[in-house]
C-alpha cells in the first residue's frame, strides 16, 4: 500500500538550509523533518515510552528512590564535615 504525499512549501534561513544539507544530504531534507516532527505529532516519543517503561519498574524505581536519598544523606555527610 502506498502512502499519499503532499508537498509543502517551508521557508527556513540560510544558515538552516546549509546545515540540513551538511548534516542529511540534499533530497533527504523532507525525511528527516518527518521524522523529527513525527513524535510531536503523535503525542508521544520514544523516550516518554522509555520513561513510562521504567516507572512501571518497580525494582528499578526502589533502587533509584534509595540511591537518591543516600546521595541526599552523604551530601549532608560532606557539608557538615568541611564546615568544621
Amino acid at each position: 500500500m502506498a502512502t499519499a504525499t503532499k508537498k509543502l512549501t517551508i521557508l527556513v534561513d540560510a544558515d538552516m538550509h546549509r546545515a540540513l544539507l551538511k548534516k542529511v544530504g540534499r533530497g533527504n531534507i523532507g525525511r528527516f523533518l518527518i521524522e523529527a516532527a513525527k513524535p510531536h505529532l503523535n503525542g508521544s516519543s520514544d523516550l516518554e515510552a522509555g520513561y513510562a517503561a521504567m516507572a512501571r519498574d518497580e525494582v528499578r524505581e526502589k533502587d533509584a528512590h534509595e540511591w537518591s536519598e543516600n546521595l541526599l544523606k552523604d551530601s549532608y555527610e560532606a557539608e557538615k564535615k568541611y564546615k568544621k
